[in-house]
């Protein structure tokens, strides 16, 4: 029960950060992304923002054996660049840059019931489906 509520609570926090950055704002997050037009550099503060609290989490995470609530910790091993990478990675940037949505604010704005969200978050859904079951073969 305390890693449900532990997990509702960062959960809570996570929207809170994206509603405050405007992240939730396909728009904001566009002219971010339209450097030769309409371009909005403060998603750049948000983005250093967030990479300055990983840099630190994952710190004092890699410091100890076992999360907060007891259980062990689990952090990310591969440090391997490949195409499987790149690719996943490409697809990430060219979905973001032509819906203004990354999964985090997609989900958030789920809530709108926008037709171009509904699709985003089922496109969405599809692709993982689609991507775990190219993984196991």
């Amino acid at each position: 029960m305390l890693s449900i509520l532990a997990a509702l609570f960062a959960g809570l926090i996570f929207g809170l950060g994206l509603i405050l950055s405007g992240m939730g704002n396909p728009a904001k997050v566009l002219n971010f992304l339209d450097v030769f037009g309409t371009w909005d550099p403060s998603l750049a503060l948000v983005m250093v923002g967030a990479i300055a609290v990983g840099l630190v989490a994952f710190t004092w995470a890699k410091r100890r054996k076992t999360a907060l609530l007891g259980e062990p910790m689990q952090l990310p091993k591969a440090t391997k660049i490949d195409t499987r990478l790149l690719l996943g990675s490409a697809m990430f940037g060219i979905g973001w840059g032509l819906a203004g949505f990354c999964p985090g604010p997609a989900l958030m704005n789920l809530f709108t019931m926008h037709k171009e969200v509904v699709i985003f978050v089922v496109s969405m859904i599809v692709g993982m489906l689609l991507q775990q079951t190219w993984a196991r073969k």
